[in-house]
């Protein structure tokens, strides 16, 4: 057992998914959930997302010796300020967030001075579909978890991190917030835009009715993740805004230059255009074993 009693800040997709795989990996003799209407109570019970679930914050963490922050990244610092006077001294928080410099700067030093510690954290799992009725027990089972110490960070707080996303079945990367940043908005925050631009561009009422007939699997495969949460991506492209206008610069760019040679009616180009992706596509499902995604 590596926790006596963790307490979990929202319980949609991962918060709920977190409570379920840390009962069945047996990671934590208590999970209670921290929820904001009574009826997700009930929800929360009734799905055995956690062993108890509350409405009151210092009642959701009293006694608890690790909190992770499950909530929409803009909630977070709010939520945390709030969270202060009801922890105690030692406690560990991570969280879940997909953007991570603005966050850890923000919570890093709140914490410490409640002396507590925080270390960031960022399963690379997920999926279109959200809330606690969709969470499952196997959603960190070998996804990538990205974890952001800083030079403050103290190595048995990151150890104990690093063994909290193990023991749910992930496998470890650990880089700067910075980094992680970079990184993300171009293989994640890029895509969720690319997909949600291409449906609203496709499915728009001005083209004809037949246009929806029209869209089979490679449109239903390729803005899937355009069904996301609307809240939530809102406040990840705002929170890693520098990052994700730059990739967009840089992809526009790309698609200009295709265009060029599409116009021109350049074959051999056009066809090596398609071939590199394949090549690069296919090399990269080869290697992977994550069946989550975010």
């Amino acid at each position: 057992m590596l926790f006596n009693h963790v307490a979990l800040m929202g319980v949609g997709l991962l918060g709920g998914s977190l409570g379920l795989s840390l009962q069945r990996q047996s990671l934590a003799r208590r999970v209670t959930a921290y929820v904001r209407r009574s009826t997700s109570v009930s929800e929360a019970l009734s799905l055995k997302v956690s062993h108890h679930a509350t409405t009151d914050l210092g009642e959701a963490v009293r006694d608890s010796d690790l909190v992770i922050l499950c909530t929409p990244i803009a909630q977070m610092k709010g939520l945390s300020e709030s969270l202060l006077p009801h922890l105690r001294p030692g406690t560990l928080v991570t969280d879940v967030g997909s953007v991570k410099a603005s966050l850890v700067a923000d919570l890093e030093p709140l914490f410490q001075s409640q002396g507590c510690t925080f270390v960031g954290s960022h399963p690379m799992a997920g999926g279109e579909k959200i809330g606690m009725a969709h969470a499952r027990a196997d959603l960190f089972q070998n996804a990538v978890c990205v974890v952001t110490p800083t030079k403050l960070t103290s190595p048995k707080s990151l150890s104990v991190v690093r063994q909290l996303w193990e023991g749910l079945g992930s496998s470890l990367l650990e880089m700067s917030p910075e980094a992680h940043d970079q990184l993300v908005g171009r293989s994640s925050h890029l895509p969720h835009v690319l997909a949600a631009e291409l449906a609203s561009y496709v499915l728009n009422p001005c083209h004809p009715a037949e246009q929806p007939q029209l869209c089979a699997g490679g449109f239903r495969d390729t803005t899937r993740i355009a069904s996301g949460s609307p809240e939530m991506w809102r406040d990840i492209c705002l929170a890693n805004a520098r990052n994700l206008s730059s990739d967009l610069g840089s992809f526009i760019q790309s698609l200009q230059e295709f265009q060029g040679i599409l116009n021109a009616g350049d074959g051999p180009a056009v066809e090596d255009f398609f071939r590199k992706a394949k090549g690069l596509r296919d090399s990269w499902q080869q290697g992977r074993n994550n069946p989550s995604d975010e």
